[in-house]
């Protein structure tokens, strides 16, 4: 049987990583875009190179890795910047991402979750489905994400003004998640999900 790779998504701040951590107890493979992402610009890969020409050694870290704060206080508030990154790195990721999911078919795998914040800010909707998109209300949101970077609420809020809105995302999608409540909840919802998306997509050898 075929893999089915399903998309998770949602806002910063929003729980993606709380329900994907669930799907993966629950059995279901997660390839990680933000992951990829930084595995394709570890110390010596051609992508950082890449980077490196293109923004200069003040990306860099003392140690030669990337300063991926200074890269995306560069990029922030230029979009030209920021289309010359994805276009180094984009490409790169989606390639990893399709060099796991080969990897689990040949193991098995009939089902996989690809967990990609700006699933429909790169137009994957159509790639990865179903789609789930995990909602959140903005407050929990800013709170979750200024206490997890350790950045200030303003930051973050700025940073969800330049995503597309979760309503957005959350009509554009087949399942959704709401953790705006208790993490009990949230869970009940995502075995819900799960289950749903096993019944249909991935019959009852699902991994």
């Amino acid at each position: 049987m075929a893999l089915t790779v399903f998309g998770l998504t949602g806002g910063i701040g929003s729980g993606k990583s709380t329900v994907a951590a669930h799907f993966a107890k629950r059995g279901v493979p997660i390839v990680d875009a933000d992951e990829l992402a930084r595995e394709v610009v570890r110390p010596g890969a051609p992508a950082l190179e890449e980077i490196v020409q293109t923004f200069g050694r003040e990306v860099l870290a003392a140690d030669g890795a990337l300063d991926r704060r200074a890269l995306a206080e560069r990029v922030f508030t230029d979009e030209a910047a920021r289309k010359r990154l994805e276009a180094i790195t984009h490409p790169r990721i989606a390639a990893l991402a399709r060099e796991r999911f080969a990897q689990l078919e040949a193991e098995g795998h009939t089902l996989a979750c690809y967990v990609v914040p700006l699933l429909f800010e790169r137009g994957l909707e159509d790639t990865y489905r179903p789609v789930v998109t995990v909602v959140a209300s903005e407050r929990a949101q800013i709170e979750r994400a200024a206490a997890r970077d350790a950045v200030s609420p303003a930051h973050v809020a700025a940073r969800l003004r330049a995503q597309l809105p979760l309503e957005e995302k959350a009509r554009r999608s087949d399942y959704v998640i709401d953790n705006s409540g208790s993490l009990v909840n949230t869970l009940v919802e995502a075995d819900r999900v799960l289950d749903a998306i096993r019944r249909a997509h991935a019959g009852p050898r699902a991994s």
